[in-house]
């Protein structure tokens, strides 16, 4: 069997060297000293390129725990109420005009979210955590979603709604190290937390029924699960806006090199969803477009679309 994490370190070892040189201006390495170079790599590439480790880490790991404590292959962090949420703090600050209190108004969002995930599924028993956690994202998810068209048609001038529609995009360009400062800790707290949950998550692959028995508190786990993965997905959100589907396409495509227990495919996933973030951002730079580069949210739906069908086709045939 193929060692997915020695593979993945490879391949990020060449693909940090492209995202640092690739791009419209197309940086030499054997001669770093042209104009502007330096601050080309310095002030743009570098931290553009460490936000796509750290965001693509973050939403490759939490997918890979999602999908585990659901015991669902479709599972996608994105889509249990916290990117909406935070996406609609974010909307709300902008359309008060309060652009520069952004981040922290996505995070607000998150944390409200994960607060209320927690305490709503919290109080289940732990036969119906599961079940309600997913049914409770989903409500949340629509009610965020609501509010964020809501504050759009109410924007107060076409400015702000240009704004407001472009960051909901989801995009890496013209961050600085401020942002990686803005993501980093969460992610990192967030990934820690879920890697903690690692062995119960395999003990609930058993039932959860046996994970009791085998020392596994549910309410621990579900409010591991909502910390690390609201964390990871509030501080994504908040850096650079909506970006799906990492977490869903990525566990998928190295699932087969794991021995299917989630605990072994949340660092696998971590590696291949900061490589596939990273990649994809230098393919939308290198891409040639009349009104600038293409966002990389939308890059990546185009991508896991057609990816979530064919998923959703191989089920269907599976249960046939």
């Amino acid at each position: 069997m193929i060692r997915p994490v020695p593979v993945l370190l490879a391949a990020l070892a060449l693909a940090i060297p492209l995202s640092l040189l690739a791009g419209q201006v197309w940086l030499n390495p054997l001669a770093p000293h042209t104009a502007n170079a330096l601050t080309i790599l310095a002030e743009l590439r570098a931290p553009r390129t460490a936000l796509a480790l750290v965001i693509g880490a973050g939403l490759g790991g939490a997918g890979a725990a999602m999908q585990g404590y659901l015991r669902n292959p479709l599972a996608d962090p994105g889509l249990f109420g916290v990117a909406p949420s935070a996406a609609f703090g974010a909307v709300l600050a902008l359309a008060l005009g309060l652009g520069t209190l952004l981040p922290l108004a996505a995070l607000a969002g998150a944390a409200a979210a994960m607060a209320a995930l927690g305490l709503i599924a919290g109080n289940a028993g732990s036969s119906n955590s599961t079940s309600l956690f997913a049914l409770a994202g989903l409500m949340l998810a629509s009610l965020s979603g609501a509010l964020t068209s809501l504050v759009i048609s109410l924007a107060p001038n076409p400015f702000a709604m240009s704004e407001i529609v472009t960051w909901l995009m989801g995009s890496l360009e013209a961050r600085a190290w401020h942002d990686v400062l803005l993501a980093a800790p969460p992610t990192a707290l967030g990934l820690v937390l879920l890697l903690r949950a690692g062995p119960a998550l395999d003990a609930l692959t058993l039932g959860e029924e046996t994970a009791r028995s085998l020392g596994v508190e549910p309410a621990r786990l579900l409010w591991c699960m909502v910390l690390g993965t609201g964390l990871v997905v509030g501080a994504g959100v908040a850096a650079a806006g909506i970006i799906g589907f990492i977490g869903l396409v990525v566990p998928h495509l190295l699932r087969p090199f794991t021995d299917q227990r989630p605990s072994s495919l949340i660092l696998p996933s971590a590696l291949g969803g900061a490589l596939l973030l990273l990649v994809a951002d230098c393919l939308c730079r290198l891409l040639p477009l009349a009104g600038g580069e293409l966002r990389i949210g939308i890059a990546l739906s185009l991508l896991g679309a057609p990816f979530f069908l064919a998923l959703l086709l191989r089920l269907r045939s599976e249960l046939a």
